[in-house]
């Protein structure tokens, strides 16, 4: 994402930045080509559309046919708008990157590993944010979740003993059927201690016969 495009990752341009966003969404070549780039990622994990995101927070509110701006007008739902399109791309960014911060050095050789796109700071997060609930769009399996969750599913997923990679595969239903059976809550498989030991034998079986194949042919 370009310096430009995070820097309007603010409350103050919620109101522009949503309906820039419904508009991308309606007709992609609407926008400017920074911004495409930037709202196709968004798209990529599920965005929603902003009249999802600016619902009339007042359940006794009239039907009044009012278009999304108006509701964008109100403090409480640019900071909700906001916090949903920080919230997808830091997701996005942990099927991208996550597998950078994976626990596959058991020595604890390389050290504390810190990445700052994985920093929910870096989105403009603070730790009084982290329980509170933010519309998703039923990405990770859920409409809402709190920061607090995201970030508990996504480590699990993408920071743990085994680093997954797929966002670099092009085609779209390859991409979701690797989501859907390694993203959210109950899709994490705990091993037994034995399991664990069975998939190290046939893991050195398998390589023990690759080394030989090398060498004798």
């Amino acid at each position: 994402m370009s310096e430009t495009c995070e820097a309007f990752l603010n409350g103050e341009n919620a109101p522009y930045l949503a309906e820039l966003y419904d508009g991308f969404l309606a007709d992609p070549t609407s926008v400017d080509s920074r911004w495409a780039a930037f709202f196709a990622e968004l798209a990529e994990v599920g965005g929603p559309r902003v009249d999802e995101l600016a619902r009339d927070p007042r359940p006794s509110a009239p039907e009044t046919g009012a278009a999304p701006r108006r509701w964008l007008d109100d403090p409480e739902v640019r900071r909700a708008t906001l916090d949903s399109i920080r919230a997808l791309m830091i997701i996005r960014v942990y099927r991208v990157r996550g597998h950078l911060l994976a626990h596959v050095d058991p020595l604890g050789l390389e050290g504390e590993k810190y990445h700052p796109e994985l920093d929910p700071k870096t989105w403009g997060f603070t730790e009084a944010d982290m329980d509170r609930p933010i519309f998703i769009n039923q990405v990770l399996g859920l409409e809402t979740a709190t920061l607090r969750d995201i970030l508990r599913i996504l480590k699990q997923t993408y920071c743990g003993s085994i680093g997954v990679e797929f966002m670099h595969i092009q085609h779209p239903e390859e991409k979701a059927w690797i989501q859907q059976r390694i993203e959210g809550i109950g899709t994490q498989t705990a091993f037994t201690a034995k399991g664990k030991l069975t998939i190290l034998e046939r893991l050195t079986q398998a390589e023990g016969f690759e080394r030989f194949l090398h060498l004798k042919f």
